[in-house]
C-alpha cells in the first residue's frame, strides 16, 4: 500500500513537472507572442509616423510647389512689366528727344539768318555762334541719354564694314575743330605712316573719338594742349586721346565709365555734363571687340584715354569719294512742317539764299502742295498732322515715278527704326532736329543726290541721325 501511495504520488508529481513544464513553455510562448506583437506594435507605430512624415513633407512639398508657381507667375509678371516699362521708357525718351529738339531746331536756324543778315555787326556774329554752340550742346545732351538707352536695351546695331582707322580719326577731328579753336587750345594729331585698317561701323566710330575728344577739350582749360595718336601692330591698333586738363582723381577712375559717374564738381558746374558719355564710349568699343582704359596721375595732372581695336585682316580700302553736292542754284523748295517756328526759319533762310519756296503746315496741305506743280526738293516734317511725312512721301513716290524731287526728312524723331522707315518710304535723306544749314544746304544745293543716299552733311550730323 505504501508502494502504491508512493508510485501514485510519484505520478501526481511527475504530472505536475509535465503541467509546471507545459505552463512555462505556454507562458515562453505567450511572452514571445507579447514580445513580437510589442515589436509588429513598435514597427507600425514607426511606420505611422514615418507616414505622418511623409504625409507632412508632401503636404509641404505641395505648398513649395504652389509657392513655386506663384513665384514663377509672379516672375513672369514682373519681367512682363519690366519689359513694359522699359518699353515705356525708351517711347519716353524718344518723345521727349522730339519734343526737345523740335524748339531747338527753329533756334539754331535763327541763329543761322542772324549770321547771315546783311550789314551783322561783330556782336550779332557773336550772339549766333553762342546761340549755335548751346543748341550743339543740347543736342548732344539729348543724344547720350538717348544712345545710353538703347545700348542698354540692346537697340542698337552696327553696319560694320572696313574702315581707314585714319578716315575716321580725321572725321572725328573735323566735328570737334571749331570747339578746340573757339578754346585756343592745340591738337597734335599723329597718325600711322601705313594705311591701317579696322572692321567698324564708321558713324559709331566716329562717335567714339569724338566723345572722347569732346571730354578731353571740355577738361582742359583755354590754350591746353591735346594729342591724339594711333598706333598698330599686327594683330591691334590703339589710339590714344591725352591731355593736360583737370585730370581725374584716383578714386574715380574704376567707375569712370558708369552710367552717371562724373568727377566732383563745384557749384558753378562750369564744365558740368551728364555722365553718360564715357559709358556709351565704353559701350560702342566693347560692340567692336575693343576696350577702354582710362588712366591719370591725379587732379590737375591730365588724363589718358586708350581704345584698342582688333585691326582688320584686309590691309587696303578702296577710298570712294563722298558724293556731296555744292550749294548753288536756284531750287524750288516744298517746306511742309507743323511747328510755325521751325517753318519760318527754315523758309526765311532758304529764301535768303535765292531758292522758291512753298510751306504747307500739314500733311494733306503739303500733298496738295506737291501736286500741283513740281519741286526740286521736299524738305518734310515725319510727325504732322491728319497726313505723316512718310505717308506724304510714298504718296508723292507712287504718283511722280519719272520726276522724283529730292526728299529729305527733316525730323524729332531719331531712332534707327524710325530712319529705317524714313529710307523705306522713299526719303533719300534723313536729317535728325535740330539740323545745322551747314548740313542741310549741302543736299539742297545740287541734284546729284537725288534718288541716292551720300553722306549726310558733317561728322556730328552723321553722329546724330544714328
Amino acid at each position: 500500500m505504501d508502494q502504491y501511495d508512493d508510485d501514485i504520488t510519484a505520478s501526481q508529481q511527475r504530472a505536475a513537472g509535465h503541467g509546471t513544464a507545459r505552463a512555462a513553455a505556454s507562458d515562453d510562448y505567450l511572452l514571445r507572442r507579447i514580445h513580437a506583437l510589442e515589436d509588429e506594435v513598435d514597427a507600425l507605430r514607426t511606420m505611422a509616423a514615418e507616414k505622418r512624415r511623409l504625409d507632412d513633407t508632401v503636404v509641404q512639398l505641395r505648398e513649395a510647389n504652389e509657392h513655386l508657381v506663384l513665384a514663377a507667375v509672379q516672375a513672369q509678371h514682373l519681367q512682363e512689366d519690366a519689359e513694359a516699362a522699359n518699353r515705356r521708357q525708351n517711347e519716353f525718351l524718344a518723345m521727349l528727344a522730339h519734343e526737345l529738339r523740335n524748339p531747338l531746331s527753329p533756334i539754331g536756324m535763327a541763329a543761322s539768318l542772324l549770321e547771315r543778315t546783311p550789314n551783322a555787326t561783330p556782336q550779332i556774329h557773336k550772339l549766333s555762334g553762342v546761340i549755335a554752340r548751346q543748341v550743339d550742346h543740347m543736342a548732344k545732351l539729348l543724344d547720350d541719354l538717348l544712345d545710353a538707352a538703347r545700348i542698354s536695351s540692346g537697340k542698337i546695331t552696327l553696319s560694320t564694314q572696313p574702315l581707314v582707322l585714319a578716315d575716321v580719326l580725321q572725321q572725328a577731328v573735323e566735328t570737334m575743330q571749331p570747339r578746340i579753336q573757339e578754346r585756343r587750345q592745340g591738337l597734335q594729331l599723329e597718325l600711322p605712316a601705313e594705311m591701317v585698317v579696322v572692321e567698324g561701323d564708321q558713324v559709331r566710330l566716329t562717335q567714339v573719338f569724338t566723345n572722347l575728344l569732346a571730354n578731353a577739350s571740355k577738361y582742359t582749360g583755354e590754350g591746353g594742349r591735346l594729342c591724339l595718336a594711333a598706333r598698330a601692330d599686327a594683330e591691334q591698333v590703339s589710339i590714344t586721346i591725352e591731355d593736360n586738363g583737370a585730370g581725374i582723381a584716383p578714386e574715380i577712375i574704376p567707375y569712370i565709365f558708369d552710367l552717371f559717374t562724373q568727377g566732383p564738381r563745384s557749384l558753378a558746374r562750369s564744365e558740368g555734363g551728364l555722365g553718360v558719355g564715357l559709358n556709351v564710349v565704353r559701350n560702342l568699343v566693347s560692340m567692336h571687340a575693343g576696350t577702354v582704359e582710362a588712366e591719370s596721375r591725379g587732379a590737375g595732372q591730365g588724363s589718358r584715354f586708350t581704345v584698342r581695336l582688333p585691326r582688320s585682316a584686309q590691309r587696303g580700302v578702296d577710298r570712294v569719294p563722298s558724293q556731296v553736292a555744292v550749294t548753288g542754284g536756284r531750287k524750288r523748295v516744298l517746306v511742309v512742317e507743323d511747328n510755325p517756328d521751325t517753318c519760318a526759319t527754315l523758309a526765311a533762310c532758304l529764301r535768303e539764299l535765292g531758292h522758291d519756296v512753298v510751306t504747307a503746315m500739314d500733311g494733306r496741305s503739303g500733298l496738295a502742295a506737291a501736286m500741283e506743280r513740281p519741286y526740286d526738293v521736299i524738305v518734310c516734317d515725319i510727325g504732322l498732322p491728319g497726313l505723316d511725312g512718310l505717308g506724304l512721301i510714298r504718296a508723292v513716290r507712287a504718283a511722280m515715278s519719272s520726276s522724283r524731287p529730292l526728299a529729305i526728312a527733316l525730323t524729332g524723331y531719331g531712332q534707327q527704326e524710325d530712319q529705317a522707315r524714313g529710307l523705306e518710304a522713299g526719303f533719300d535723306h534723313y536729317l535728325v532736329k535740330p539740323v545745322g544749314l551747314a548740313a542741310l544746304l549741302p543736299l539742297i544745293g545740287g541734284q546729284a543726290g537725288a534718288g541716292t543716299r551720300p553722306a549726310h552733311g558733317t561728322a556730328a550730323d552723321a553722329v546724330r541721325q544714328a
